[in-house]
């Protein structure tokens, strides 16, 4: 047998997969293996989780399928340690990561789902969304804000498992019956994997807990006011934990008696990969289709983070021992995935306490790394879309045959001539929040061409970024002088180049491209009863990074960055759509696509509904 020690396990779910450095998405479920000392990916497998479509605007996907992927990784990838002569038994715990908002409902009992899981960026509760702010004093959509960080949207948990509530007899009739529970894909996850309706763990982590609107960041647990305001039973609710600790231990397949004993959301978990425990770092995630994350922690007592279909994270820390001290003194933005189905950039900076963003970010929890340790808050940006556009440019125009040509398209040109494109097919997510923008592509002239459009497809994605790392900027004080970046499309040089242009800062992109799956493991083998993996400054692993400087000088970055927000102004009070239902309890559209469909027709799948 190969000496390995020391390994950790993580199961990584709803996760894009590239095809190519702007390639297209697909849901995934991973099984990773890293190894504990060294932070090494040793082996993995993945499945490809299918998405339904059955209406416009909406997203889903079976727990069923869910779970059995996980399964079938963990099994796959049992196989392969053996084929490289590891020893299974030395995986020490095991990790779980996941998308957040992500809604589920099953059956205690029967431990069958009552619903498809529906997806964070399904849009099926537009109605619901403005029924609730309707009711709010002043039509406020910030009215929860002070609680949850949060504004009233389509895109947390809460309203969908109030239309869940509304519309799915069978989830009723099973919440009145007292057999019916709640969770994100976190919860399902371990709920299975420690013995299901024979005794499961029905649990769920803060990071998970703070993106559902139900959740008190200040006091760290379910509220019963914001229960009671979105008519939510509290006996659906999973119990909320620290992000390393352990809830329980598997109980069937080939790693049963292995502890699980860390559970992230996944852009927290790419937070805590990048290594980012000191004040300032800030991390940015660039999906290929919909969604970029940007994360930075800080360790004074301010915490924001912004949604914009990227996400931008940004942490502070919380002033408590090594793990939190560590986080002083860098910032970080990841970039994490730009997929087809979601988009969305997440900052995170780190505080002691919640700091209320006025700039149009979302306060977030980072994560909780022990029951007893403080917990590090974020601010948060999220774009829309993203590597989506690139897409859109390939599938819908034909301007080309392959993501991968779309840069060299733009490379060619090296310049988008005067030419900006805002890819607002779905609204526009922070700084605006604003629901009826649509897409607009300004500044044509006669001379312009398809490699001129595919530079501005990739500007897009950078003058987006930018929009929320000014915010971040704003809120904190502190302006950003290097973005930690990750995710499908950092793989672009030219992307990346651009980047740094438009920011005019240092761009570094690490070598470990698994930073989400690493952030899980490190949770986990940190974790008491494990204690695999230390956070301690001087024990991280060191990572090798490539790093992109500004080659342009200020004046041209901010002469391009003001004509983009001229094209955003005009790409705003497009669309309208209108509160209410229809017989069969759907939402209505008053005219144009809901706010946050997909760009693209959904394929058909013949799933029921």
């Amino acid at each position: 047998m190969t000496r390995i020690e020391e390994t950790l396990s993580v199961f990584r779910v709803g996760c894009s997969s590239t095809v190519g450095p702007l390639g297209g998405f697909s849901s995934l479920s991973f099984e990773q293996v890293f190894n504990a000392k060294t932070a090494e990916l040793i082996i993995h497998h993945q499945v490809e989780i299918d998405q339904s479509f059955p209406k416009e605007g909406w997203v889903e996907e079976d727990p069923r399928e869910i779970i059995q992927s996980v399964y079938e990784c963990m099994e796959k990838t049992c196989e392969k340690l053996c084929q490289l002569h590891i020893d299974v038994g030395n995986i020490k715990a095991v990790g779980v990561t996941n998308q957040r908002e992500t809604t589920l409902v099953w059956d205690k009992v029967t431990g069958e789902p009552l619903y498809n899981a529906i997806v964070w960026l399904d849009l099926r509760t537009q109605s619901t969304v403005e029924r609730l702010i309707n009711k709010a004093p002043d039509k406020n959509k910030n009215l929860l804000r002070h609680k949850t960080g949060l504004p009233i949207s389509t895109y947390f948990s809460a309203v969908k498992l109030r239309w869940l509530l509304d519309n799915v007899d069978t989830v009723r009739q099973a919440v009145l019956s007292g057999r019916a529970v709640f969770g994100t894909v976190d919860s399902w996850i371990i709920w299975c994997l420690t013995g299901g309706r024979n005794g499961g763990i029905h649990c769920t982590d803060v990071s998970n807990a703070s993106r559902t609107m139900l959740f008190n960041i200040h006091t760290m647990d379910w509220d019963h006011e914001l229960c009671s305001y979105f008519d939510i039973p509290m006996e659906l609710l999973p119990k909320v934990k620290s992000s390393s600790e352990i809830y329980g231990w598997m109980k069937t397949t080939s790693l049963e008696g292995v502890p699980i004993s860390g559970c992230l959301g996944d852009q927290s978990a790419a937070l805590v990969g990048q290594m980012c425990f000191e004040d300032g770092q800030t991390k940015n995630t660039y999906c290929t289709s919909f969604a970029n994350r940007l994360l930075s922690p800080t360790a004074s007592l301010d915490c924001r983070r912004f949604v914009i279909g990227y996400f931008v994270l940004s942490c502070k820390g919380t002033g408590q021992d090594a793990s939190c001290s560590e986080i002083r003194g860098r910032r970080y933005v990841k970039t994490e995935r730009i997929e087809t189905r979601k988009l969305l950039i997440e900052t995170f900076r780190r505080f002691h306490q919640p700091v209320m963003s006025e700039h149009g970010l979302l306060t977030t929890v980072a994560y909780k790394l022990g029951r007893d340790r403080p917990p590090c808050y974020a601010l948060e940006g999220s774009v829309a879309i993203a590597g989506a556009a690139v897409r859109w440019l390939k599938d819908n125009m034909g301007i080309a045959q392959s993501p991968a040509e779309i840069e060299k398209l733009a490379a060619s040109a090296g310049t988008s001539y005067g030419c900006y494109f805002v890819p607002a097919f779905s609204g526009l997510y922070a700084p605006y929040w604003e629901p009826s923008a649509r897409g607009v592509i300004c500044g044509l002239t006669q001379f312009t061409n398809k490699s001129h459009l595919a530079f501005a497809a990739l500007e897009a994605v950078c003058f987006q970024t930018r929009e929320i790392v000014d915010a971040m900027n704003k809120d904190s004080g502190v302006p950003l002088v290097r973005l930690q970046v990750d995710g499908g499309m950092t793989a672009n040089r030219l992307l990346m180049q651009l980047q740094a242009d438009i920011l005019g800062a240092s761009v570094v992109k690490p070598s470990m491209s698994e930073t989400t799956a690493l952030g899980a493991a490190m949770a986990a083998g940190s974790a008491e009863g494990v204690n695999v993996w230390s956070l301690s400054p001087g024990d991280l692993p060191h990572v090798t990074s490539e790093k992109y400087e500004p080659q342009i000088n200020c004046d041209e970055s901010e002469f391009r960055f003001a004509r983009w927000k001229k094209a955003v102004q005009r790409s705003m009070n497009w669309e309208t759509t209108e509160p209410g239902c229809s017989d069969d309890g759907l939402e209505k559209v008053n005219k144009g696509i809901p706010w946050g469909v997909s760009p693209l027709p959904p394929p058909p799948t013949g799933v029921d509904p």
